[in-house]
């Protein structure tokens, strides 16, 4: 069951989308490692012990053990790439595919071998019998059951669960397929993996898989198998018996050698870092429970001795533990998106456009894009990235659609969304989904960021308003994408709190009023800097609101000193910038919150800094009753569920740097 679902998870154009890399590591990494260990398989053969197995068998053997280092289980990569978190990072896509392409390798010589086995050891006619009952089952699997599989997608409506007795019947025929092919001296595997391929992956049919069976399958069934598979070893076995299988653990080491260089040498050629070449060879070798399934099999086939299948599940349980740990040591995800270079709006060069990444979630997510994205100058250049939560596959997946390929999201809003983005004039547009896991999201918006080189990303608030303003639902997922980009993403971030009235004013053409509140600080000064693009649009009318506190002095520190230069240059293009300009002064946090709320009547939308550094004394007493701390202090005031207003809110944080 695990071999079938984690198929059906499984994108099929992995293995070939993502370069000629991930082809070259596959197929060497079980190539050299296997004729390697091949070639040095007949040595030490003469001192044997009759008694441990015979020489025919010691050959026997020692193939398993060179196959079984040779091979790479998918399984085994997906669970160690997901507990690291690092399943949609570059590193983990590039081991995932080659993964799969060495299985392809591994499993056409798992068939191969079984036959002239079973055609020297026990009969030609066997052999043959079972050569035909493999193409029977690859003919059922391709021309039977797939067409029956696509003829029950199509009946399923759109967005609704595939009904219960489909999801059991495929379930029946997986346990079919694994008998059958055992009782033609296959392994059983062979017909949950060949299922799997012709189930496609995500919805209908995948996700109700996964919601089904795979709790049962991870939390149940594998727990207990491994139980009972670590039972029958006996490690006294290996001391006793250690003459014997001494040249079976240089060969483990000899072929895992074999493995660690193909993988490292074609990333080292590809100029990939050293730390980051090493960790995906260390991912190659990794072993878990798929590998104790595999040997326990071979163990029952009388493959191996008792003291071999003790130290192989030794091995595997003592990998399990050690590559993860080498691997958070070696390779962060995260450091490719620090902050080397400026990416914010404030440092963007007068000639320059402005580049955005726009996320949506929710169809009424694009209104609210498309409204703001209207009262930017037309010179920007936007990208769209529509994110979904991955469901009844493995592998994070990332579809241009400005390319002409095969969709794997059949929403129809997806395609509604790119038509009403490019209906913006004179606006370069390109637009992505994004379908990973819901902790992953952030580093898949951070990804296109970087590859779009973004100044800004606006993302949707966690809040939900009705179209009359009222407050509908609050959404913790997208709360904590939202905390996680802060943290982690190359460029600034914009936080957009739609009440209805942006999407209402943007769509209708009514002029818009901006307020800005100033107070202080990097972020303040990058939401002015946004806002001052603006200008260029007769429909939007700005206002710039500092406020001033009464216990503030003057300081020498960097952050003052840039606030002054700021607001100096504000004040002396105020008549020729339609950007008017106004101070108030503010005693303590009630003060502040008064003010604050009373500003947010006047004004369609507020853009404001989401921190403000040491710039205002008077929030001491504000920040204890934050309720939206992704937000800031004032961001969450005016995104608070008790405020009377329809005003929409954009938070903005400037750029990390390091």
């Amino acid at each position: 069951m695990l071999a079938f679902l984690m198929t059906v998870k499984i994108s099929r154009r992995l293995a070939f989308n993502n370069g000629w890399l991930p082809i070259v590591i596959g197929t060497l990494s079980f190539i050299v490692p296997f004729l390697g260990g091949f070639c040095v398989r007949n040595l030490h053969t003469d001192n044997i012990d009759p008694y441990y197995m015979s020489p025919n068998k010691v050959l026997a053997e020692r193939i398993v053990v060179i196959s079984s280092q040779s091979s790479i289980l998918l399984p085994t990569v997906v669970h160690f790439l997901s507990e690291l978190k690092i399943l949609n990072s570059e590193l983990g896509r590039l081991v995932l595919s080659a993964s799969l392409i060495n299985d392809i390798f591994a499993s056409t010589v798992s068939i191969f071998a079984y036959l002239v086995g079973t055609y020297k050891n026990i009969s030609p006619m066997t052999a043959y019998r079972d050569l035909i009952a493999v193409i029977i089952l690859i003919l059922v699997a391709f021309c039977v059951l797939r067409p029956v599989v696509e003829w029950i997608v199509e009946r399923t409506p759109e967005g609704k669960p595939v009904a219960d007795v489909y999801v059991h019947a495929v379930v029946l025929s997986v346990i079919a397929s694994a008998a059958y092919s055992s009782f033609f001296n296959m392994k059983y595997l062979l017909g949950p993996f060949l299922l799997g391929i012709i189930i496609p992956e995500g919805p209908p049919i995948g996700s109700a898989l996964e919601a089904k069976y795979e709790a049962l399958t991870m939390n149940v069934l594998i727990p207990i198998s491994i139980t009972f598979s670590t039972m029958r070893c006996d490690v006294m076995k290996i001391v006793y018996q250690y003459d014997d299988i001494w040249y079976n653990i240089f060969l483990m080491t000899f072929t895992g050698f074999l493995k660690m260089a193909t993988g490292m040498v074609p990333c080292l050629y590809c100029k990939i870092p050293f730390k980051e070449a090493i960790a995906a060879s260390l991912l190659l070798c990794s072993k878990s429970f798929s590998e104790i399934f595999l040997y326990e099999s071979t163990y029952d086939d009388s493959y191996i001795s008792q003291a071999t299948y003790t130290f192989l599940i030794t091995c595997a349980l003592i990998n399990s533990g050690i590559i993860p740990t080498a691997l958070a040591g070696l390779y962060d995800p995260k450091r490719k998106y620090v902050g080397y270079q400026k990416k914010n709006i404030m440092n963007l060069k007068p000639d320059s456009d402005l580049r955005i990444l726009t996320c949506i979630h929710r169809p009424e997510n694009i209104s609210a894009a498309i409204s703001f994205l209207q009262f930017l100058p037309s010179t920007i250049v936007v990208t769209v990235l529509h994110l979904v939560k991955l469901v009844g596959k493995t592998v994070p997946v990332l579809i241009s659609h400005n390319k002409q390929i095969n969709r794997v999201v059949t929403n129809s809003y997806i395609h509604t969304a790119n038509l009403a983005f490019s209906q913006l004039e004179s606006v370069t547009m390109t637009m992505f989904t994004a379908i990973t896991h819901e902790n992953l999201m952030h580093d898949e918006i951070c990804k296109v960021a970087l590859e779009q080189a973004t100044s800004i990303i606006i993302v949707p608030s966690g809040r939900k308003w009705t179209v009359d303003g009222a407050f509908e639902s609050e959404d913790e997922a997208i709360r904590r994408l939202n905390e996680s980009l802060l943290k982690s993403a190359s460029c600034s971030i914009g936080i957009l709190v739609d009440r209805g009235q942006l999407s209402l004013k943007g769509t209708r053409k009514f002029n818009i009023d901006v307020g800005v509140i100033f107070i202080g600080g990097k972020d303040d000064r990058e939401a002015l800097s946004l806002v001052k693009k603006m200008k260029q649009n007769p429909r939007v009318k700005i206002t710039v609101i500092r406020l001033i506190s009464d216990r503030e002095t003057e300081s020498t520190n960097w952050d003052y000193i840039l606030d002054h230069e700021v607001l100096e240059d504000l004040k002396d293009t105020e008549a020729t910038n339609s950007i008017a300009y106004t101070e108030r002064i503010v005693t303590g946090g009630p003060e502040v919150a008064t003010t604050v709320r009373s500003l947010s009547e006047d004004y369609d939308l507020m853009v404001v800094g989401r921190d403000h550094g040491m710039a205002s004394p008077d929030f001491d007493g504000l920040m204890e009753w934050v309720e939206l701390p992704e937000l800031g202090v004032i961001g969450d005031l005016l995104a608070s569920r008790e405020l009377d207003s329809r005003v929409s809110v954009l938070v903005v944080q400037q750029q990390q740097q390091t």
